[in-house]
């Protein structure tokens, strides 16, 4: 709605990866396994582009995730908009995503 493009909103972003870290596991090393700063970081540069539609946003992240880190084997994203002005006392209205690497 053009006035939450105005006035902004809240939300919460929850991610998770498939990823294979049986290697950190054995090795303690913080180089042989994902960086969630580096996740984070995407999640913030994607959230801070205006868009109209949740689920454009979820597919963008997605793509950058898959990008950074080819092994991947999945991305899960849910999406939150806390509060919507929508005229109904909820606590949030939630897109969510899974997809699997190409």
């Amino acid at each position: 709605m053009e006035q939450e493009r105005l006035t902004g909103g809240d939300f919460t972003v929850t991610i998770a990866v498939g990823y294979d870290f049986s290697r950190a596991m054995e090795t303690d090393d913080v180089d042989d396994t994902l960086n969630y700063a580096e996740l984070f970081r995407i999640v913030k540069e994607q959230m801070d582009i205006p868009s109209r539609l949740l689920e454009h946003v979820a597919g963008r992240i997605a793509t950058e995730v898959f990008s950074q880190w080819p092994d991947i084997q999945y991305v899960s994203i849910q999406i939150t908009k806390v509060n919507p002005p929508m005229g109904a006392d909820c606590d949030g209205a939630t897109v969510s995503l899974t997809l699997r690497h190409p």
